[in-house]
């Protein structure tokens, strides 16, 4: 089985490209290790060797993609997420254990951190609502990638509607974060919400916008009509400064 993590690390490395990697490296404040190699060469890389181990124990793919975390390479971690995300259908609560353990131990940029939230730990968490009480501990977390997790998880139920109440717990659980990649995790939450649910989001941000972050209020209220935004933005908008 570690001939195919070989190989996909031979197929990254021919695909590099310096200027790919230069441009990626200046989307994070961290310092991230990658090949240079485009998303959707990535993902056909991902989809390449998926095929090969498809039919295999879904532990033993998730066991690939824990080597693929190990290497702390950002194109691998991405290769890790698509693969978790493919054996979705096969999911069990335990499952989450393995996930939260990658967010914990792995994850250490927004980008690794979103794709296997909105994915990955979204879509087990939808299958077995039960799991949400672990998001709302995160939230308490020292490690802000697990603070963020605990917000980006919701995005896709989110967008159909679901745990509309725990949505605002974790926004609640969130609102004083002080950091801005936390405050754009909760915000963005908060504004997919907004689609299917946009007075009680509304209502939300007015009722706590003067202790929110301009920066967490901006991403709830993006997608509002304008007078709204404009309304959010005016009150109390000394306080926000």
């Amino acid at each position: 089985m570690s001939l195919i993590i070989s190989s996909i690390k031979k197929d990254l490395l021919a695909q590099a490209d310096e200027k790919v990697k230069l441009s990626g490296e200046r989307f994070f404040k961290e310092t991230v290790k990658m090949y240079g190699v485009k998303n959707p060469i990535t993902r056909k890389i991902a989809q390449k060797y998926f095929k090969e181990i498809k039919n295999k124990d879904k532990n033993d793919i998730l066991n690939l993609c824990e080597q693929l975390w190990q290497s702390d390479i950002f194109e691998q971690s991405l290769i890790a997420c698509h693969w978790s995300y493919a054996v979705r259908k096969q999911y069990s609560v335990n499952d989450f254990k393995i996930f939260e353990r990658w967010v914990k131990k792995y994850v250490s940029n927004w980008a690794s951190c979103d794709t296997l939230c909105n994915h990955t730990i979204g879509e087990v968490v939808e299958k077995y609502p039960k799991l949400i009480f672990k998001l709302k501990i995160w939230t308490k977390s020292h490690n802000k990638w697990v603070r963020r997790a605990a917000a980006v998880s919701l995005i896709v139920p989110a967008k159909k509607g679901l745990f509309l109440s725990d949505i605002l717990e974790i926004a609640e659980l969130l609102l004083l974060d002080e950091d801005d990649l936390v405050q754009k995790g909760y915000g963005w939450m908060l504004k997919v919400a907004s689609k299917k649910n946009q007075q009680t989001i509304y209502d939300f941000v007015i009722r706590n916008k003067l202790k929110m972050s301009r920066t967490a209020l901006r991403y709830a209220i993006e997608k509002m009509p304008a007078h709204l935004r404009k309304k959010a933005m005016q009150i109390g908008a000394t306080n926000l400064l």
